[in-house]
């Protein structure tokens, strides 16, 4: 009976996932024709006016007996009206009294175990380590490191941290599975995430573990400019880019009666705490079942946020401090180039999952 549901839960996104896909497709099509369409006419326009005048038809009548605009419009109507019956379908959609509503769990049990995915983070790690440590909740912090060559792994032990040595350059999203696979072993209630690059504050968890008994992950957002440290590494791209990939995963899981069943905007932030029993549901969707190989690559965090929203749990953004980096990037997304290629991967594994 599990592996029945199984089946058809994965069908289903499998099915949606070719819908988007299809959706989006057929949206930047449309979009291309019709921008098209309209400067092809505005230059024909502009280099022959004074031949339009004087023509039989004016230039209304010409687009009035235009067969390429009717068939334009027709298009647009085809794909509005088919957005509108989407909407109207997905009225009732995770509208589920005891699954999506507000429902108080009570959560008293605070104590958390950090993980922390570091690469070459020397300048960066001692602070953050003892940050959270001074944090009254937190009782264990797991730095997985990516095989720094630097002295990451040293400051970290020094500063307190159970340290996991990968033998090689694993990738991000694999320190990050096994960090989280880690974290289950230890005696604690709540598992939480950070960058290992000195961006966000202990503090902030005073406002994010509250919404664990509405919520079974909280997740934060450095969309904010009050709260974001000028001279950040996220640029005018970046901030954009996050909010407009936010967008289209609350368009994945939209509810009509409440535009979503979820509120995010930003799809890059690592920072973020989940109940530990909620993290135990989904911790095997993060590895092949077959080879047992970890998934997710560059887009972890969309992976794991996507992830909490198909297995029907609660998810709820709250805004953190976002701090000036210590220390380079190592995978240099502050570069447009490589900010666009990261979103591309992001909006391909949102359109697709």
């Amino acid at each position: 009976l599990i592996n029945s549901d199984l089946f058809i839960v994965n069908y289903f996104f499998i099915s949606m996932g070719i819908f988007y896909i299809g959706a989006a497709i057929s949206f930047i099509i449309l979009v291309i024709v019709n921008l098209a369409w309209i400067i092809v006419n505005l230059v024909f326009w502009a280099s022959n006016g004074l031949q339009a005048l004087l023509a039989d038809q004016n230039f209304f009548e010409s687009l009035y007996y235009s067969i390429y605009l009717r068939w334009i419009i027709l298009a647009d109507i085809i794909w509005i009206s088919s957005v509108i019956l989407f909407a109207i379908k997905r009225k009732n959609y995770r509208t589920d009294h005891d699954g999506f509503y507000f429902k108080k769990n009570p959560f008293n049990a605070k104590s958390i175990c950090l993980v922390i995915p570091t690469y070459n983070e020397e300048l960066a790690i001692g602070k953050l380590v003892s940050d959270f440590f001074n944090y009254k909740n937190v009782k264990q912090i797991i730095v997985v490191d990516n095989d720094s060559s630097d002295k990451t792994v040293e400051i970290a032990k020094k500063a307190g941290a159970n340290v996991i040595k990968n033998k090689m350059n694993m990738g991000f999203a694999y320190s990050c599975v096994v960090g989280l696979q880690e974290s289950l072993n230890h005696d604690v209630e709540i598992i939480g995430m950070v960058e290992g690059d000195g961006t966000c504050i202990a503090n902030d968890l005073d406002k994010m573990v509250p919404y664990l008994e509405d919520a079974d992950m909280v997740v934060g957002t450095r969309a904010l400019q009050v709260l974001s440290e000028k001279g950040n590494q996220l640029g005018m791209l970046h901030n954009w880019g996050n909010y407009i990939l936010a967008k289209l995963i609350q368009i994945k899981f939209f509810s009509l009666l409440h535009i979503g069943s979820v509120q995010l905007t930003d799809v890059g932030c690592l920072y973020r705490i989940i109940r530990k029993d909620s993290l135990a549901k989904i911790i095997s969707t993060f590895t092949d079942p077959k080879t047992s190989n970890i998934i997710p690559g560059n887009e972890f965090t969309v992976f794991m946020t996507i992830g909490v929203l198909k297995n029907n749990l609660k998810l709820i953004e709250v805004p953190v401090t976002f701090k000036k980096r210590i220390g380079k990037s190592k995978i240099q997304s502050q570069k447009k180039l490589k900010a666009i290629k990261l979103g591309f991967i992001f909006l391909w594994y949102i359109l697709k999952s």
